[in-house]
């Protein structure tokens, strides 16, 4: 029979949330910026003056609809390339199919009912 032997201790990742999960991919997109693109955003930095009236017109002409549609547009994650092309595939064959279906459901009704209203 066996000892009474200790169990062995479980060892847990600690879990990370979703700030630090963002946190990181910040990082890892900064490390990943282009030096032209750094360049543009030390410059708009510096010049951060003269954009400040035209973004105070812009808060008070665009209406606030607008503005929240494109700060959501801002947040999406959009597919890659690949991506797109295996949905617009997957759209494309279904819609097919499904107009197939339509299709002949459709001829058999019409001579369904011809036959039983017209005694074709």
């Amino acid at each position: 029979m066996a000892e009474n032997q200790p169990k062995p201790k479980r060892h847990l990742r600690p879990s990370t949330t979703v700030r630090q999960e963002t946190q990181k991919a910040k990082i890892v997109q900064v490390k990943r910026t282009s030096w032209l693109k750094r360049i543009f955003l030390v410059i708009v930095k510096k010049l951060n003056f003269l954009f400040r009236p035209l973004r105070w017109i812009g808060r008070h002409l665009i209406p606030r609809y607008i503005r929240g549609s494109f700060s959501e547009l801002r947040q999406v994650t959009w597919p890659d390339r690949k991506q797109s092309r295996q949905l617009t595939i997957a759209v494309v064959m279904f819609a097919t199919v499904f107009g197939i279906v339509i299709a002949l459901l459709d001829y058999g009704l019409d001579k369904a009912f011809k036959k039983v209203f017209l005694h074709e």
